[in-house]
């Protein structure tokens, strides 16, 4: 395995949805913790919006493990932040056998 380093901070988000108070819902975006990551840019296509196109950059984003169960631990339904840019979690897998790091496969949308 390739050496990592640890040297990007970013922060785990979760979407929380709350009642309104008029019978419907709002949802928005709760920092959890923060995470120190190890980023590492992969594939990129051009994909078409509906008012523009959207450039989308897959990412490989190591971290380190945590229990399954623990709030620390980055799940597909969750986001990291680092300022501006925002990478949604698509998959989160063991990184090493000796479970040590996981590996956040993780998507870049940006507008073109």
């Amino acid at each position: 395995m390739r050496g990592v380093n640890l040297t990007r901070e970013l922060v785990l988000e979760e979407l929380e949805t709350t009642p309104d108070g008029a019978g419907g819902t709002r949802s928005g975006w709760v920092a959890l913790g923060t995470l120190w990551a190890d980023v590492r840019a992969g594939s990129g296509r051009e994909a078409g919006g509906a008012a523009q196109a959207v450039s989308r950059t897959r990412y490989r984003i190591t971290v380190r493990a945590a229990p399954h169960a623990a709030a620390a631990r980055p799940r597909p339904d969750q986001r990291l932040r680092e300022g501006d840019r925002l990478w949604r979690i698509l998959s989160v897998a063991e990184t090493d056998r000796a479970g040590r790091y996981l590996t956040c496969h993780a998507e870049e949308e940006v507008a073109a």
